[in-house]
């Protein structure tokens, strides 16, 4: 039983190839599958994304169930992960590759629609992103872009910016000021 436990049963070599293969396979296929994928994860796109883990787990472990081989695919896939984010941060031109670039959704107060429906995204979740990042709709948006991450980012044109507490800490600062600025004015 614990034979069973810790021998691998495929050579580690073997186990660290398998696991870089699948996972450069992976990034591939997820950095074509396109950015709406890491945007809007809805239930369809959970399924897909359970089920693919499910089909390259075999590939990744061969005929190996052993915990060891578990614990090295593991530790050569974070690896790998990590040299892998790292260069990709290092280097504009391969993060650019790896991730993409920006694309605009909405401009000027409107949506791109043939863009919107290239990346799979409906208008209606992006007009919730939109309300959820300070905006009453897409016309109060100077742009919308979906970012490599998948995040979605509204720029709000100048006068439909909502003001935060640093803001009103400031105008406060200011009016104290013009105050004391009028008090001495006065007493003048």
């Amino acid at each position: 039983m614990w034979h069973d436990l810790v021998d691998v049963g495929i050579p580690y070599g073997e186990k660290a190839v398998r696991t870089v293969a699948v996972y450069l396979i992976v990034l591939v296929l997820l950095r074509f599958a396109g950015k709406r994928d890491l945007a809007q994860l809805n239930t369809f796109d959970l399924v897909v994304m359970l089920l693919l883990s499910n089909v390259v787990q075999n590939a990744v472990i061969g005929p190996d169930n052993s915990v060891t081989g578990a614990a090295l695919g593991a530790a050569v896939l974070l690896a790998v992960n990590g040299v892998v984010v790292r260069a990709a941060q290092s280097s504009g031109r391969l993060g650019q590759i790896l991730e993409g670039s920006p694309v605009d959704l909405a401009r000027d107060g409107r949506w791109l629609p043939r863009t919107v429906r290239r990346y799979g995204l409906r208008i209606a979740d992006l007009d919730v992103a939109v309300r959820r990042q300070g905006g009453d709709d897409v016309a109060e948006a100077s742009a919308v872009s979906l970012e490599p991450g998948g995040t979605l980012l509204v720029t709000l044109k100048d006068g439909d910016q909502a003001a935060d507490k640093n803001d009103i800490a400031a105008l406060r600062a200011e009016i104290a000021q013009l105050r004391e600025q009028i008090g001495r004015t006065r007493d003048e």
